[in-house]
């Protein structure tokens, strides 16, 4: 293996890294798309992590609190984890361990958008409906919140 690309993936995952954290799946697509080697890749990886630079944990808890901030609903983290390649062991924990109401998270995102009240009719509850699981909410939490008479 050549030292001379090692040295040049460590630098480009260094730099990537320092605008915000990566899976390692992201950070192992991004340096091959940049035509480093499998070998190479591997190897910056390894470095990366030993050094403290590249945490897949890291990532997932920061990224958790980012996405749940933005409003996202646990479905849709859960598809953007696994959309990014983090493994269903490393991201559970910190799922399980967020004290989120995802009710009242999802009540105040349709409140925001549509306002109070249940929907009109049919064809309002679904339109509300489907912006409230395209962010990520289940079935359940959508329908606590659409069927909701305290919804004032």
């Amino acid at each position: 293996m050549d030292d001379g690309a090692l040295d040049e993936a460590l630098e480009v995952g260094v730099r990537l890294l320092a605008r915000r954290e990566h899976a390692s799946q992201e950070l192992r697509l991004k340096l091959r798309q940049r035509g480093f080697g499998e070998a190479v890749i591997e190897a910056a990886l390894g470095k990366l992590s030993e050094r403290g630079y590249l945490s897949d944990e890291r990532f997932v808890d920061v990224y958790i609190r980012h996405r749940c901030e933005q409003g996202y609903g646990p479905v849709r983290i859960v598809a953007d984890l696994q959309a990014r390649g983090v493994d269903e062991q490393v991201y559970r924990p910190y799922l399980d361990e967020l004290d989120v109401d995802w009710v009242a998270m999802a009540r105040e995102h349709k409140r925001r958008r549509f306002g109070a009240g249940r929907p009109a009719d049919r064809r309002e509850w679904g339109r509300q409906g489907r912006f409230l699981a395209n962010r990520g909410f289940t079935a359940e939490q959508v329908r606590k919140v659409l069927g909701d008479d305290d919804d004032a």
